[in-house]
C-alpha cells in the first residue's frame, strides 16, 4: 500500500513533463500542441487529489508533501511555460514582453507561497496564478499589444486584491451551473485547439462568455442566512 501510495507522487509529478512537452511545442510556435499538453496536465491536476485521498497518501508516505509537489507542478505548467508562450508568441514586442513576463512570474510566486490563498469557502482570494487560461485567451482573442499589456496588469494587480475566484468543484455555491460551464468550457477550448486555435467567432464568443461567467461569479455578494 506505500508503494501504491507513493504512485501518486509519481502521478502528480508526471504534470512536470507534461509541462517539458508543452514547452518544447511552445518554441516551435505550435501553441494548438502547447495547450493539448496543458490541458493533459490539468487532468492530473484534477484527478491527482481524489487518489491521494482515497489511499490516505499523507499519512501512508508523510515524507514526500503532495501539496509542495502541487505547487512545484502547479507552477510550471499554470503559470512558467504560459508566461513563455506570452512573451514569445509575438502578442506584444519584447519591450513589453520581457517585462510583463517578470510581473506575472515575480506575482505568480508571491501567490503560491501565500498561506491565505483560499478563504474558508474554498473560494481563491485574489487571482489565483492561472496564466494557462490568460495565455488561452490571448492567443485565441489576439487583442493587440496595448491591450494584451493592459489585461496582463490588470490580472498582476488582482493578484493582491481580496476579490474571490471561484474552484468550480469545491465550491458549493451554484456548484452545478459552474460544473457544467466548466464542461461546455471543455468542449470548446478542445474545439479551439483542434482549429489551432483559430475557431470562429462563434466558439470564440462562446469561450468568452463562459470566461465573465467565471471571472463574474466570485463576485456576486454572499447570501446570508435570515438567523
Amino acid at each position: 500500500m506505500r508503494a501504491l501510495a507513493f504512485s501518486v507522487h509519481v502521478f502528480t509529478a508526471l504534470g512536470a513533463g507534461f509541462a517539458l512537452l508543452a514547452l518544447l511545442a511552445a518554441a516551435r510556435d505550435e501553441w494548438a500542441l502547447m495547450f493539448l499538453w496543458l490541458g493533459a496536465a490539468l487532468i492530473v491536476d484534477g484527478i491527482d487529489g481524489t487518489f491521494a485521498r482515497a489511499l490516505d497518501v499523507a499519512r501512508r508516505v508523510p515524507r514526500w508533501s503532495g501539496d509542495t509537489l502541487d505547487l512545484v507542478v502547479d507552477f510550471t505548467t499554470y503559470v512558467f511555460v504560459p508566461t513563455y508562450a506570452i512573451v514569445a508568441s509575438g502578442l506584444m514586442p519584447m519591450a513589453l514582453g520581457i517585462p510583463a513576463g517578470f510581473a506575472i512570474l515575480m506575482s505568480a510566486a508571491i501567490y503560491f507561497a501565500d498561506g491565505n490563498m483560499k478563504a474558508a469557502d474554498n473560494h481563491f482570494v485574489g487571482f489565483p496564478g492561472v496564466w494557462n487560461l490568460v495565455a488561452f485567451y490571448l492567443l485565441l482573442v489576439r487583442p493587440g499589444p496595448a491591450a494584451t499589456a493592459a489585461a496582463i496588469a490588470v490580472f498582476v494587480a488582482l493578484t493582491f486584491v481580496p476579490v474571490k475566484f471561484v474552484h468550480p468543484f469545491r465550491v458549493g455555491r451554484l456548484r452545478a451551473v459552474t460544473v457544467s460551464m466548466l464542461a461546455l468550457w471543455c468542449a470548446l477550448a478542445l474545439a479551439a485547439v483542434l482549429h489551432d486555435m483559430a475557431p470562429g467567432p462563434w466558439i470564440t464568443g462562446g469561450l468568452c462568455l463562459v470566461g465573465l461567467y467565471f471571472f463574474g461569479i466570485g463576485l456576486l455578494p454572499e447570501r446570508r442566512g435570515n438567523g
